[in-house]
């Protein structure tokens, strides 16, 4: 089973793969919406590279923050971003092909957004998967931090032992039944 740290590590090298995907991403749809203005008219999915990376870089953004606060809210907002991040990706991979396919496209251009786009889905399911196994693990974090609290709150609240003779009676609130001690041996009433 992955520690907690070697989660992090991992959620945050993928989260800032995935703010360099979405810039990547921004940048080649720049590069094809100017090309495509200088030849003809921009067609629906044009501008979908910089869409879906600007749904990588807010992912990525909002993961290197997940593994800085492992706060709840934060969790389900950087889960939230992924399923964005991936809807965005297959938008844009579907959109790039049916571009890719025109006479006149440029081959290299939306052949390097579709890899973008496959890269970004991928490191978007793998952050998701990553983040509920890091939920997980607070969840186990706290439970026991909680368990040990309360352990220690009985510890604070029992009694001192009353000695009679050679016999002890402990009084252990933590499970209610009185307890006899007798030469370091203890057994229940």
């Amino acid at each position: 089973m992955c520690s907690s740290r070697k989660i992090l590590w991992s959620l945050l090298l993928l989260s800032v793969l995935e703010v360099g995907l979405g810039v990547a991403s921004i940048v080649l749809g720049a590069v094809g919406i100017s090309r495509v203005r200088e030849e003809h008219k921009p067609l629906q999915g044009d501008a979908s590279p910089v869409w879906s990376g600007l749904c990588f870089l807010i992912c990525g953004m909002c993961g290197v923050l997940c593994a800085k606060k492992r706060t709840g809210l934060i969790m389900i907002l950087f889960s939230a971003c992924c399923i964005c991040g991936l809807i965005g990706g297959i938008l844009n991979f579907q959109f790039v092909r049916a571009l890719s396919r025109r006479p006149d496209s440029l081959r290299s251009l939306h052949l390097a957004a579709m890899t973008i786009a496959c890269l970004g889905i991928s490191s978007c399911t793998l952050s998701t998967w990553l983040t509920c196994r890091l939920a997980s693990s607070e969840q186990q974090r706290m439970f026991l931090e909680r368990e040990h609290s309360l352990h220690h709150s009985h510890e604070m609240a029992e009694k001192e032992p009353c000695t009679h003779g050679s016999f002890e009676i402990l009084d252990n609130s933590s499970n209610g039944i009185p307890q006899i001690s007798y030469n370091g041996n203890t057994t229940s009433l």
